[in-house]
């Protein structure tokens, strides 16, 4: 029982400590999620201007990849970043994220080559934008 309390004792921390994300805040950003949907619209846009089979295929595999990074983006500031507050505060926001990510996938920007759906898009990360540096003033 001793040998417990010692090592229960050596083994438990010193300090406790809490934050309302992964690690201390300032390591999310919506501008990454905004950076790779700037690159599916611009892929976009030089595909409609090319007529080269090449090229549009090559076009079209790093638009793909982007979308998924813009997923992924969306993703971790929805489910690693927003928290059951900030989903009270803004009631829209679930389906906001849900809009966004489906603007990324495979029936919006992914699946498409059309500059408007980017667009589209765009506008939904800043809607996102707008709210989480509202919640970082908070």
């Amino acid at each position: 029982m001793r040998l417990t309390r010692l090592i229960s004792s050596v083994l438990s921390p010193r300090t406790v400590v809490s934050a309302h994300c992964d690690l201390p805040c300032g390591v999310y950003d919506p501008a990454q999620a905004r950076i790779e949907a700037e690159s599916i619209k611009a892929i976009a846009e030089k595909y409609a201007a090319n007529e080269d089979p090449e090229f549009r295929t090559r076009a079209i595999v790093i638009k793909e990849q982007r979308a998924e990074l813009v997923k992924h983006h969306l993703w971790v500031l929805w489910t690693d970043y927003f928290k059951p507050p900030h989903f009270e505060k803004y009631p829209h926001l679930h389906a906001l994220f849900n809009e966004a990510t489906k603007l990324a996938g495979a029936s919006g920007a992914k699946g498409s080559v059309d500059a408007a759906v980017a667009e589209q898009l765009l506008g939904k990360i800043d809607e996102i934008s707008k709210i989480f540096w509202e919640t970082k003033q908070a």
